[in-house]
């Protein structure tokens, strides 16, 4: 694939993450959808990586593995965010035992 091409499909990943994190009142798919936006940008890192860092490897070789390190720290920061989503979850259904976003509010008390 092109450059362009992982650019495009990582943009309509993107896209598609971040209108299911607007349009939704689950938490569990403004959760999903966040994942989605993350893995589109891992996406561009690594992409990033092998067609633009090969001109920089006569300088220095590291500079061909930023993006997967990068990409690896953002699956690290999706983890504990997917933790920490899901014990709010858990909460919040106890509480209201409904997921909705709009009842996210009682959970202030």
């Amino acid at each position: 694939m092109s450059f362009e091409a992982i650019m495009v499909v990582s943009a309509i990943l993107f896209c598609i993450g971040l209108y299911g994190s607007l349009a939704r009142r689950n938490v569990l798919a403004v959760l999903m959808s966040i994942e989605l936006m993350f893995n589109a940008v891992n996406v561009t890192l690594v992409a990033m990586a092998k067609y633009l860092a090969p001109a920089a490897l006569q300088d220095d070789i590291s500079s061909v593995l930023t993006g997967q390190v990068f990409a690896v720290f953002i699956i690290t920061v999706a983890a504990a965010e997917i933790a920490l989503g899901l014990g709010i979850v858990f909460a919040m259904y106890r509480t209201n035992e409904s997921v909705d976003l709009s009842d996210a509010t009682a959970l202030r008390n």
